[in-house]
């Protein structure tokens, strides 16, 4: 990979003055030198149809391109009832489909998420953690950005004004930069057989 690290930000909620939405904003804002965090919105993406999995919606496929073309991922999500929401877990299935063409494998991965609640979104990350497991995503696994108390972390414009957070944003962004650069080949250290499938997460026998 060259050295400047492209990161493909990504928030699990459709709210228009989202706290998560706006915790990706202002990462965008925090990221280290010779990197940068591109923006994708979920608002397009239907319920994914097995059915539908070899002809894909047209925002799947944009949604695809972005996270191959990116380097790594941030994924910032809320938590609803102790898990992420669905709006995310349909994006994640979507992108690994058909078996075979999942858009996900391989790639560095950092977690966040905000919350009005006092312990943030621990219980949620906790699950997504498992599900990136399943993509083969290589997620980091410190520092942990659980913000909790959003209401008092933002302004009423969705500005984060809380500096303790900003600098565990930082620092997150610094350790997923750092990561991706560790983890990902130089081009010409990729053998051109390597091609083999591994087993998909959603593949199991007959159809659900």
């Amino acid at each position: 990979m060259s050295s400047h690290v492209r990161i493909l930000g990504i928030a699990g909620s459709l709210r228009r003055g989202s706290y998560n939405q706006a915790a990706l904003r202002a990462a965008k804002l925090l990221v280290p030198e010779n990197s940068e965090i591109d923006l994708f919105q979920l608002d397009d993406i239907p319920m994914f149809n097995e059915d539908d999995e070899k002809r894909p919606p047209s925002s799947v496929l944009e949604l695809k391109k972005r996270i191959r073309r990116a380097d790594a991922l941030l994924i910032v999500t809320p938590e609803y009832n102790y898990s992420i929401p669905g709006v995310l877990k349909n994006a994640l299935d979507w992108a690994c489909r058909p078996q075979g063409d999942s858009a996900w494998s391989g790639k560095a991965a950092a977690i966040m998420g905000a919350s009005p609640g006092a312990i943030g979104t621990a219980r949620a990350q906790y699950h997504l953690r498992q599900i990136l497991v399943a993509l083969n995503l290589f997620t980091l696994n410190q520092p942990e950005v659980v913000i909790a108390d959003a209401a008092h972390r933002f302004d009423e414009n969705g500005n984060l004004i809380h500096e303790p957070t900003k600098q565990l944003i930082r620092e997150l962004l610094k350790n997923l930069v750092d990561w991706t650069r560790r983890i990902s080949p130089t081009p010409e250290s990729i053998p051109a057989s390597s091609t083999a499938t591994a087993r998909h997460p959603l593949s199991g026998g007959a159809p659900a």
